[in-house]
């Protein structure tokens, strides 16, 4: 069986998702929701499975979009509501917010640390040339990446925020990845992308990038292929790094 790879001869640049790639924060994001919807759903639905439900329709996606996808799951059509709305109030954005709370109260009182294994990777890619870049949905992802302290490991970061200003669409949409390969100035065919979740595999999948990589977390590998990832590892330490970056010559 071949050794997983990246051969930087084929790839110049890798897009790291950053919850649950980089910071090991997909935990702390599964209990918050567990909290806020099972509160939720008392006498309504089913709890809230914090591994199965969270990976099929929370994980990956923008927060409200998390929401919204999850209560369809259960056949639940809540207003939307508006940013206004009091944490934990039965709206859309009410959820959202409650879910938001609880997780930053998490790293404020914890912080945040980043996967050893991924940490090795950034290096070794940066020191064999490739760009790297990092991808979040999430309005939190700068001062997230800043705490665990690999800020410095990338080019460049594309977070909730800039999807906001923009109008960019959540995945499985691959707009973040092709907005970060877009500012480094490369097609997608030239760049990886390295995530954990569902959607994340889809939007790279779609977005024509040349490698798509899963992190296998659950035994979900034939599903994660299924999706559209190409290589499929159980911790970034299985990804051997071949060849380099060549400099562009003008």
């Amino acid at each position: 069986m071949n050794e997983p790879a990246i051969d930087l001869t084929a790839i110049s640049a890798v897009v790291f998702d950053t919850d649950g790639v980089v910071t090991d924060t997909a935990r702390g994001h599964a209990a918050a929701w567990k909290h806020v919807f099972d509160a939720f759903l008392r006498g309504r639905s089913a709890p809230f499975d914090i591994r199965a439900d969270y990976l099929r329709h929370v994980d990956g996606r923008p927060r409200l979009d998390g929401v919204r996808t999850f209560l369809a799951s259960r056949g639940i059509d809540l207003p939307e509501g508006s940013p206004d709305d009091e944490p934990g109030a039965p709206t859309v954005h009410g959820l959202g917010l409650a879910k938001d709370r609880i997780f930053m109260s998490q790293v404020d009182k914890y912080g945040v640390a980043a996967f050893p294994s991924t940490v090795a990777l950034l290096y070794e890619l940066r020191r064999r040339g490739a760009r790297t870049a990092g991808v979040s949905a999430s309005l939190h992802a700068r001062r997230l990446v800043t705490s665990a302290g690999v800020a410095h490991l990338f080019d460049l970061l594309v977070d909730g925020n800039d999807a906001a200003l923009m109008h960019l669409p959540g995945k499985p949409d691959p707009a973040l990845f092709l907005e970060a390969v877009r500012r480094l100035g490369l097609p997608a065919s030239r760049a990886a992308v390295v995530e954990a979740a569902l959607p994340g595999i889809e939007a790279g999948r779609k977005g024509g990038f040349g490698l798509v990589i899963a992190i296998d977390k659950d035994g979900a590998a034939a599903e994660l292929r299924e999706h559209g990832a190409d290589v499929v590892v159980a911790d970034l330490g299985e990804l051997a790094v071949r060849g380099r970056v060549l400099p562009l010559t003008l």
